[in-house]
């Protein structure tokens, strides 16, 4: 099992989809292990998006991201970074395809919705960014065998 990181960012928090984002991560058999609403500052942006610096989206890239709440998702999975990657489709929303996330909801490559970690390397870092090991909740899903069980 893998765990990565997804963001709800401020256009997706703003245009009421977190719901949305969730109902498709867990549709998918992804399991939500941490979940906050938060404010991230420009302290925390700088080291999220440390690997940016010097772009020239940077910029526009942290004032996004620190204009509003953002909801962040610890999810669990086989494969979850690959699998949480192909949900949210790709980074340009009029190229993402229609299904993915972004190709439904995303407006622009600087207002896409979602952030996702990029590797299994990324989402440990991003990880504890965002979750202390005592935020992550461990837990068995649920795949309706217990509806059959016999008391």
């Amino acid at each position: 099992m893998e765990r990565t990181l997804c963001l709800v960012k401020p256009d997706g928090v703003q245009r009421g989809l977190v719901g949305e984002v969730i109902s498709r991560l867990e549709k998918k058999g992804l399991k939500i292990a941490g979940l906050k609403m938060l404010m991230i500052d420009h302290a925390l942006a700088a080291v999220h998006y440390e690997a940016h610096v010097g772009k020239h989206f940077y910029p526009a890239l942290v004032d996004h991201i620190t204009s509003a709440p953002v909801v962040a998702l610890a999810v669990e999975g086989y494969r979850a970074v690959a699998t949480v990657r192909s949900l949210i489709g790709n980074t340009d929303p009029a190229i993402a395809a229609t299904g993915t996330i972004r190709g439904d909801f995303g407006l622009a490559m600087s207002r896409n919705i979602v952030h996702a970690a990029d590797s299994v390397e990324a989402a440990a870092r991003e990880l504890a960014l965002y979750f202390s090991p005592a935020e992550l909740m461990p837990y068995q899903q649920a795949l309706f065998g217990w509806i059959f069980r016999e008391n």
